[in-house]
Protein backbone atom coordinates (compact mmCIF):
# COMPACT_ATOMS: atom_id res chain seq x y z
CA UNK A 1 0.00 0.00 0.00
CA UNK A 2 2.56 2.51 1.03
CA UNK A 3 4.69 1.40 -2.41
CA UNK A 4 1.34 3.02 -4.40
CA UNK A 5 1.55 5.93 -2.33
CA UNK A 6 4.91 6.67 -3.10
CA UNK A 7 4.40 5.81 -6.36
CA UNK A 8 1.55 8.10 -6.93
CA UNK A 9 3.57 10.94 -5.04
CA UNK A 10 6.36 10.44 -7.25
CA UNK A 11 3.92 10.46 -10.57
CA UNK A 12 2.56 13.98 -9.88
CA UNK A 13 5.86 16.09 -9.16
CA UNK A 14 7.17 14.34 -12.04
CA UNK A 15 4.11 15.67 -13.84
CA UNK A 16 4.63 19.11 -12.47
CA UNK A 17 8.51 19.22 -12.90
CA UNK A 18 8.62 17.53 -16.10
CA UNK A 19 5.68 17.32 -17.74
CA UNK A 20 4.40 20.41 -17.33
CA UNK A 21 7.24 22.14 -18.09
CA UNK A 22 7.39 25.12 -20.42
CA UNK A 23 8.88 24.16 -23.67
CA UNK A 24 10.91 27.10 -25.34
CA UNK A 25 10.47 27.43 -28.67
CA UNK A 26 12.24 29.39 -30.87
CA UNK A 27 10.30 32.36 -32.62
CA UNK A 28 11.71 33.26 -36.06
CA UNK A 29 10.02 36.56 -37.22
CA UNK A 30 10.09 36.31 -41.06
CA UNK A 31 9.27 39.25 -43.03
CA UNK A 32 9.01 39.79 -46.88
CA UNK A 33 9.10 43.28 -48.34
CA UNK A 34 6.42 44.26 -50.38
CA UNK A 35 7.14 45.91 -54.00
CA UNK A 36 4.03 47.70 -54.48
CA UNK A 37 1.19 49.08 -52.23
CA UNK A 38 -2.24 49.38 -53.05
CA UNK A 39 -4.06 51.62 -50.93
CA UNK A 40 -8.36 51.01 -51.72
CA UNK A 41 -10.06 54.13 -49.41
CA UNK A 42 -14.06 54.12 -49.90
CA UNK A 43 -14.84 57.45 -48.31
CA UNK A 44 -17.49 57.35 -45.54
CA UNK A 45 -17.55 53.53 -45.89
CA UNK A 46 -18.68 51.51 -42.46
CA UNK A 47 -19.35 48.32 -41.74
CA UNK A 48 -23.03 48.25 -42.73
CA UNK A 49 -21.54 50.09 -46.23
CA UNK A 50 -19.38 46.65 -46.42
CA UNK A 51 -22.13 44.66 -45.29
CA UNK A 52 -24.46 46.00 -47.90
CA UNK A 53 -22.13 44.16 -50.62
CA UNK A 54 -23.17 40.43 -49.17
CA UNK A 55 -26.82 41.63 -49.87
CA UNK A 56 -27.26 43.48 -52.70
CA UNK A 57 -26.99 42.28 -56.07
CA UNK A 58 -25.71 38.97 -57.98
CA UNK A 59 -22.18 39.10 -57.55
CA UNK A 60 -20.23 37.76 -54.22
CA UNK A 61 -18.53 40.38 -52.39
CA UNK A 62 -14.92 41.11 -52.77
CA UNK A 63 -14.82 41.27 -48.99
CA UNK A 64 -15.08 38.21 -47.88
CA UNK A 65 -11.81 37.46 -49.93
CA UNK A 66 -9.73 38.91 -47.14
CA UNK A 67 -8.62 37.01 -44.02
CA UNK A 68 -6.76 39.81 -42.15
CA UNK A 69 -8.90 42.07 -40.88
CA UNK A 70 -8.67 44.71 -38.18
CA UNK A 71 -10.37 48.34 -36.61
CA UNK A 72 -9.27 51.79 -37.45
CA UNK A 73 -10.12 54.50 -34.85
CA UNK A 74 -10.51 57.69 -36.61
CA UNK A 75 -11.07 60.87 -34.65
CA UNK A 76 -8.92 63.47 -35.47
CA UNK A 77 -6.54 65.71 -33.29
CA UNK A 78 -9.54 68.41 -32.90
CA UNK A 79 -12.77 66.66 -33.30
CA UNK A 80 -13.89 63.23 -32.31
CA UNK A 81 -15.64 62.67 -35.25
CA UNK A 82 -12.97 63.52 -38.08
CA UNK A 83 -13.47 64.62 -41.73
CA UNK A 84 -12.03 63.32 -44.74
CA UNK A 85 -9.10 65.15 -44.99
CA UNK A 86 -8.13 64.64 -41.16
CA UNK A 87 -8.47 61.05 -41.92
CA UNK A 88 -6.62 61.16 -45.50
CA UNK A 89 -3.63 63.36 -43.57
CA UNK A 90 -3.53 60.30 -40.85
CA UNK A 91 -3.25 57.70 -43.97
CA UNK A 92 -0.65 60.23 -45.68
CA UNK A 93 1.24 60.97 -43.73
CA UNK A 94 0.70 59.26 -40.26
CA UNK A 95 -0.05 62.21 -38.29
CA UNK A 96 -3.43 63.54 -36.29
CA UNK A 97 -4.68 66.67 -37.54
CA UNK A 98 -7.40 69.00 -37.65
CA UNK A 99 -11.01 68.67 -39.46
CA UNK A 100 -9.97 69.99 -42.61
CA UNK A 101 -6.19 70.15 -42.84
CA UNK A 102 -4.61 68.76 -46.51
CA UNK A 103 -0.61 66.94 -45.55
CA UNK A 104 -0.48 69.63 -42.74
CA UNK A 105 0.09 68.95 -38.89
CA UNK A 106 -1.63 70.40 -35.76
CA UNK A 107 0.34 73.78 -36.30
CA UNK A 108 -0.43 74.29 -39.98
CA UNK A 109 3.17 72.80 -40.99
CA UNK A 110 3.88 70.92 -43.86
CA UNK A 111 4.54 67.02 -43.39
CA UNK A 112 6.27 64.61 -45.33
CA UNK A 113 3.82 62.31 -47.32
CA UNK A 114 3.69 58.71 -48.23
CA UNK A 115 4.09 59.46 -51.88
CA UNK A 116 6.98 61.86 -51.15
CA UNK A 117 8.80 59.02 -49.46
CA UNK A 118 7.78 56.66 -52.21
CA UNK A 119 9.62 58.50 -54.72
CA UNK A 120 13.08 58.85 -52.59
CA UNK A 121 12.52 55.02 -52.76
CA UNK A 122 12.68 55.50 -56.70
CA UNK A 123 9.07 54.51 -56.40
CA UNK A 124 6.11 55.92 -58.45
CA UNK A 125 3.06 56.85 -57.09
CA UNK A 126 -0.82 57.36 -58.51
CA UNK A 127 -4.07 58.47 -57.59
CA UNK A 128 -7.62 57.82 -58.54
CA UNK A 129 -11.12 59.35 -57.43
CA UNK A 130 -14.66 59.59 -58.21
CA UNK A 131 -14.27 62.77 -57.72
CA UNK A 132 -11.95 65.61 -58.34
CA UNK A 133 -8.68 65.06 -57.91
CA UNK A 134 -8.46 67.95 -55.29
CA UNK A 135 -10.71 66.22 -53.19
CA UNK A 136 -9.78 66.05 -49.93
CA UNK A 137 -8.56 62.81 -49.57
CA UNK A 138 -6.93 62.95 -53.17
CA UNK A 139 -5.26 65.89 -51.85
CA UNK A 140 -3.90 64.84 -48.79
CA UNK A 141 -1.69 62.69 -51.16
CA UNK A 142 0.12 65.30 -52.81
CA UNK A 143 -0.76 68.78 -51.34
CA UNK A 144 -0.66 70.75 -48.12
CA UNK A 145 -2.98 73.77 -47.52
CA UNK A 146 -4.88 75.12 -44.55
CA UNK A 147 -7.92 74.52 -45.35
CA UNK A 148 -9.54 71.94 -47.87
CA UNK A 149 -11.63 74.28 -49.30
CA UNK A 150 -8.50 75.90 -51.05
CA UNK A 151 -9.11 73.50 -54.21
CA UNK A 152 -7.72 75.91 -56.57
CA UNK A 153 -4.63 75.87 -54.46
CA UNK A 154 -4.51 71.93 -54.13
CA UNK A 155 -4.67 72.43 -57.96
CA UNK A 156 -1.67 74.49 -58.25
CA UNK A 157 0.84 71.78 -56.24
CA UNK A 158 0.04 68.92 -58.27
CA UNK A 159 1.66 69.39 -61.67
CA UNK A 160 5.12 69.87 -59.67
CA UNK A 161 4.17 66.58 -57.09
CA UNK A 162 5.89 63.57 -56.83
CA UNK A 163 2.17 62.09 -58.46
CA UNK A 164 3.08 60.29 -61.70
CA UNK A 165 -0.80 59.38 -62.91
CA UNK A 166 -4.02 60.02 -61.91
CA UNK A 167 -7.73 59.60 -62.88
CA UNK A 168 -10.48 62.00 -61.73
CA UNK A 169 -12.34 65.10 -62.05
CA UNK A 170 -11.72 68.60 -61.70
CA UNK A 171 -10.47 70.28 -64.43
CA UNK A 172 -12.11 73.42 -63.76
CA UNK A 173 -9.77 74.35 -60.72
CA UNK A 174 -7.39 73.49 -63.45
CA UNK A 175 -8.18 75.22 -66.61
CA UNK A 176 -11.46 77.38 -65.70
CA UNK A 177 -9.85 79.05 -62.65
CA UNK A 178 -11.16 82.31 -60.76
CA UNK A 179 -7.63 83.60 -60.73
CA UNK A 180 -7.56 82.95 -64.58
CA UNK A 181 -4.43 80.85 -64.61
CA UNK A 182 -4.52 77.81 -67.06
CA UNK A 183 -1.85 75.01 -65.36
CA UNK A 184 -1.30 73.43 -68.86
CA UNK A 185 1.82 74.56 -69.39
CA UNK A 186 3.03 73.58 -65.90
CA UNK A 187 1.78 70.47 -66.09
CA UNK A 188 3.78 69.69 -69.49
CA UNK A 189 7.01 71.70 -68.15
CA UNK A 190 6.73 68.85 -65.30
CA UNK A 191 6.48 66.23 -67.85
CA UNK A 192 2.57 65.50 -67.96
CA UNK A 193 0.70 64.47 -70.22
CA UNK A 194 -3.54 65.04 -69.71
CA UNK A 195 -6.13 63.80 -71.42
CA UNK A 196 -9.65 65.52 -70.77
CA UNK A 197 -11.58 63.71 -72.79
CA UNK A 198 -11.63 60.01 -72.55
CA UNK A 199 -9.90 57.92 -70.58
CA UNK A 200 -7.44 56.29 -72.93
CA UNK A 201 -3.99 54.71 -73.18
CA UNK A 202 -1.43 56.46 -75.25
CA UNK A 203 0.06 54.60 -77.79
CA UNK A 204 3.70 55.16 -76.50
CA UNK A 205 2.38 54.54 -72.47
CA UNK A 206 5.62 54.71 -70.34
CA UNK A 207 7.50 56.13 -67.48
CA UNK A 208 9.41 58.65 -69.82
CA UNK A 209 6.12 60.58 -69.02
CA UNK A 210 3.60 61.36 -66.59
CA UNK A 211 -0.40 61.07 -67.45
CA UNK A 212 -3.40 63.00 -65.64
CA UNK A 213 -7.01 62.37 -66.65
CA UNK A 214 -9.27 65.10 -65.77
CA UNK A 215 -12.58 63.80 -67.26
CA UNK A 216 -15.23 65.99 -65.27
CA UNK A 217 -15.72 69.66 -64.28
CA UNK A 218 -15.96 68.93 -60.71
CA UNK A 219 -17.13 65.02 -60.28
CA UNK A 220 -18.00 61.77 -61.68
CA UNK A 221 -21.15 61.21 -62.34
CA UNK A 222 -22.63 58.71 -60.07
CA UNK A 223 -22.76 54.71 -60.40
CA UNK A 224 -27.07 55.62 -60.87
CA UNK A 225 -26.19 58.31 -63.66
CA UNK A 226 -24.57 55.61 -65.83
CA UNK A 227 -20.69 56.20 -64.77
CA UNK A 228 -20.26 52.68 -65.76
CA UNK A 229 -16.30 51.24 -65.43
CA UNK A 230 -14.49 54.21 -65.35
CA UNK A 231 -13.34 53.13 -61.69
CA UNK A 232 -12.09 49.97 -62.99
CA UNK A 233 -10.70 50.96 -66.19
CA UNK A 234 -9.13 53.76 -64.43
CA UNK A 235 -7.61 51.27 -61.58
CA UNK A 236 -6.55 48.58 -64.74
CA UNK A 237 -4.84 51.52 -66.70
CA UNK A 238 -2.52 52.68 -63.32
CA UNK A 239 -1.70 49.14 -62.49
CA UNK A 240 -0.81 48.70 -66.37
CA UNK A 241 1.55 52.09 -66.16
CA UNK A 242 3.13 52.21 -62.61
CA UNK A 243 4.04 48.31 -62.87
CA UNK A 244 6.32 49.33 -65.30
CA UNK A 245 8.47 50.97 -62.96
CA UNK A 246 11.01 48.16 -61.72
CA UNK A 247 11.70 49.63 -58.04
CA UNK A 248 7.73 49.26 -57.45
CA UNK A 249 4.27 51.26 -56.99
CA UNK A 250 2.21 53.35 -54.62
CA UNK A 251 -1.11 53.47 -55.86
CA UNK A 252 -4.98 54.96 -53.71
CA UNK A 253 -7.89 54.64 -55.47
CA UNK A 254 -11.11 56.05 -53.52
CA UNK A 255 -14.27 56.01 -53.84
CA UNK A 256 -15.26 59.14 -53.00
CA UNK A 257 -19.24 58.73 -53.63
CA UNK A 258 -20.18 56.12 -50.68
CA UNK A 259 -19.47 59.22 -48.67
CA UNK A 260 -22.01 61.27 -50.73
CA UNK A 261 -24.53 58.79 -50.92
CA UNK A 262 -24.40 58.71 -46.83
CA UNK A 263 -24.58 61.71 -46.41
CA UNK A 264 -27.73 62.32 -48.93
CA UNK A 265 -29.46 59.72 -46.35
CA UNK A 266 -29.79 57.78 -49.90
CA UNK A 267 -29.23 53.70 -49.59
CA UNK A 268 -29.60 53.00 -53.22
CA UNK A 269 -26.78 55.81 -54.07
CA UNK A 270 -24.68 53.80 -51.31
CA UNK A 271 -25.27 50.47 -52.82
CA UNK A 272 -24.58 50.91 -56.26
CA UNK A 273 -21.42 52.64 -55.30
CA UNK A 274 -20.11 50.11 -52.90
CA UNK A 275 -20.87 47.46 -55.25
CA UNK A 276 -18.60 49.13 -57.74
CA UNK A 277 -15.96 49.90 -55.09
CA UNK A 278 -15.95 45.99 -54.47
CA UNK A 279 -15.56 45.16 -57.84
CA UNK A 280 -12.19 47.06 -58.25
CA UNK A 281 -11.03 45.38 -55.37
CA UNK A 282 -11.66 42.26 -56.91
CA UNK A 283 -9.54 43.37 -59.67
CA UNK A 284 -7.00 44.66 -57.98
CA UNK A 285 -6.75 41.56 -55.47
CA UNK A 286 -6.57 39.68 -58.83
CA UNK A 287 -3.70 41.21 -59.84
CA UNK A 288 -1.93 40.97 -56.20
CA UNK A 289 -2.64 37.25 -56.16
CA UNK A 290 -0.88 37.09 -59.54
CA UNK A 291 1.88 39.27 -58.78
CA UNK A 292 2.87 37.84 -55.36
CA UNK A 293 4.50 40.70 -53.95
CA UNK A 294 1.54 43.69 -54.09
CA UNK A 295 0.88 44.61 -50.74
CA UNK A 296 -3.68 45.17 -50.64
CA UNK A 297 -4.92 47.50 -48.03
CA UNK A 298 -8.45 48.61 -48.11
CA UNK A 299 -10.32 51.11 -45.56
CA UNK A 300 -12.10 54.50 -44.94
CA UNK A 301 -11.48 57.53 -43.67
CA UNK A 302 -14.75 57.85 -41.58
CA UNK A 303 -18.37 56.37 -41.85
CA UNK A 304 -21.26 59.11 -43.18
CA UNK A 305 -24.76 58.61 -42.07
CA UNK A 306 -24.60 56.46 -39.01
CA UNK A 307 -26.25 53.37 -42.03
CA UNK A 308 -28.01 50.80 -40.50
CA UNK A 309 -29.47 47.75 -42.82
CA UNK A 310 -32.27 47.41 -40.99
CA UNK A 311 -35.46 45.52 -41.56
CA UNK A 312 -38.21 46.60 -43.50
CA UNK A 313 -41.96 47.03 -42.02
CA UNK A 314 -40.86 44.50 -39.83
CA UNK A 315 -40.32 41.93 -41.92
CA UNK A 316 -36.84 40.32 -41.07
CA UNK A 317 -36.70 38.83 -44.85
CA UNK A 318 -36.00 42.50 -46.28
CA UNK A 319 -33.74 44.84 -45.96
CA UNK A 320 -33.43 48.56 -46.12
CA UNK A 321 -31.13 51.25 -45.73
CA UNK A 322 -31.73 53.40 -42.93
CA UNK A 323 -29.90 56.92 -41.18
CA UNK A 324 -29.24 57.97 -38.05
CA UNK A 325 -27.42 61.23 -39.58
CA UNK A 326 -26.59 63.64 -42.19
CA UNK A 327 -23.06 64.26 -41.53
CA UNK A 328 -20.28 61.34 -40.38
CA UNK A 329 -20.33 59.18 -37.18
CA UNK A 330 -17.46 58.21 -35.03
CA UNK A 331 -17.69 54.42 -35.76
CA UNK A 332 -14.35 52.02 -35.55
CA UNK A 333 -13.94 51.72 -39.06
CA UNK A 334 -12.60 48.07 -40.87
CA UNK A 335 -9.59 47.31 -42.37
CA UNK A 336 -8.94 44.46 -44.47
CA UNK A 337 -5.00 43.57 -45.84
CA UNK A 338 -3.80 41.14 -48.07
CA UNK A 339 -0.19 40.27 -49.26
CA UNK A 340 2.53 40.62 -47.41
CA UNK A 341 2.90 42.45 -44.03
CA UNK A 342 -0.91 41.64 -44.44
CA UNK A 343 -1.00 40.25 -40.42
CA UNK A 344 0.15 43.09 -39.38
CA UNK A 345 -2.98 45.46 -40.07
CA UNK A 346 -5.18 42.95 -37.68
CA UNK A 347 -6.23 44.64 -34.14
CA UNK A 348 -7.66 47.94 -33.26
CA UNK A 349 -5.54 51.03 -33.91
CA UNK A 350 -5.34 54.68 -34.50
CA UNK A 351 -6.19 55.79 -38.10
CA UNK A 352 -2.57 56.99 -38.50
CA UNK A 353 -0.93 53.65 -38.07
CA UNK A 354 -1.80 52.31 -41.61
CA UNK A 355 0.94 55.06 -42.68
CA UNK A 356 3.50 53.51 -39.92
CA UNK A 357 2.47 49.98 -40.91
CA UNK A 358 2.85 50.73 -44.97
CA UNK A 359 6.48 52.48 -43.72
CA UNK A 360 8.07 49.96 -41.61
CA UNK A 361 6.76 46.89 -43.85
CA UNK A 362 8.54 49.03 -47.22
CA UNK A 363 10.86 50.83 -45.97
CA UNK A 364 9.96 53.86 -48.32
CA UNK A 365 12.43 56.62 -47.48
CA UNK A 366 15.00 55.05 -45.62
Amino acid sequence: MKYYKISAIVLIVFVFTVGFKPVEVEHKEIFKTPKNVILLIGDGMGLSQVSSSFYFGNENSSFERFKQIGFIKTSSESHLITDSAAGATAFSAGIKTYNGAIGVDKDALAVPLITHKAAEAKVVSGLISTSSITHATPASFFAYVERRSMQEDIAAQLPASEIDFFVGAGNDFFFKRKDNKDLSATFSKNGFIIDTVSLKKPQNFNLDNKYGYLLAPKHMPKMTEGRGDFLSQATQLGIEYLSKNDHGFFLMVEGSQIDWGGHANDSEYIVEEVKDFSKVIGEVLDFAEKDGNTLVVVTADHETGGYTLASENGNYNKIKGSFSTGGHSATLIPVFAYGPGAENFQGIYENNLIYHKIMQLTNWGK
